[in-house]
């Protein structure tokens, strides 16, 4: 495994822990509102080997207890599963953030995982204009996460053009049921197409509205705006 960053401490990024976040390069989707790009589109070294990344989290054991692998798309990599399991033999908590578009391999992920967060980005409609050419693995990663143990989250960011209210309710169909589902303020900073730097977000009124209409779908919402 090679990694193009690491963030050593954070807060936020895992439920109720402290986690040191690495980012896996490259990724199958193209999301115009993307903030991590310079790692999707085109990614540089210098890298971070797996054994390096061991040792960073080695030494900083005594102030983090958990792991969180995003990207990019982590499960883009092969070898992804097996790096997971050196996680979870150390003693960490693992969490992996995924698009869902390669189930497969989330799959094998899944014993050495103890969360995974799931990017619903919008309605099947919307999709192909992130990239994708098919979602029929999506709807697959779906369903493994709906009808197994592991413990996860749907997510979605409400971006304007891609999260309207039209898509509510088909975003609420692929979710339905879901243990929680939450929605994410879109920061206008930064992104892979330049016109979303200036596009205004939500405001956090309509968010919560948005969150009303999903609450027919999923009993627990929360809000990150």
């Amino acid at each position: 495994m090679k990694f193009s960053g690491i963030q050593k401490t954070s807060l936020i990024d895992f439920p109720e822990k402290i986690s040191t976040v690495l980012f896996t390069p490259g990724c199958n989707l193209r999301c115009p509102y993307c903030h991590n790009w310079r790692i999707v589109v085109d990614p540089k070294p210098p890298f971070l080997n797996e054994e390096s990344a061991l040792k960073i989290l080695e030494k900083r054991k005594k102030y983090v207890e958990a792991v969180v692998v995003t990207g990019g798309e982590p499960t883009l990599h092969k070898e992804i599963p097996k790096f997971l399991k050196k996680l979870k033999n150390k003693g960490y908590a693992v969490k992996l953030d995924t698009n869902g578009f390669y189930p497969q391999i989330l799959e094998e992920c899944l014993p050495y995982v103890d969360f995974v967060a799931l990017d619903v980005k919008t309605s099947l409609e919307k999709y192909a204009r992130l990239g994708a050419k098919e979602t029929a693995n999506l709807l697959c990663t779906i369903e493994i996460l709906k009808t197994g143990k592991v413990d996860y989250e749907f997510r979605t960011t409400v971006v304007p053009g891609f999260v309207d209210a039209e898509d509510l309710p088909r975003i609420g169909e692929l979710v339905k049921g879901a243990k929680t589902f939450a929605f994410q303020q879109f920061i206008s900073d930064d992104t892979l197409d330049k016109t979303f730097r200036t596009l205004k977000p939500y405001s956090s009124e309509t968010i919560a509205g948005f969150a009303e209409k999903i609450k027919q779908y999923v009993d627990n919402i929360m809000l990150r705006i």
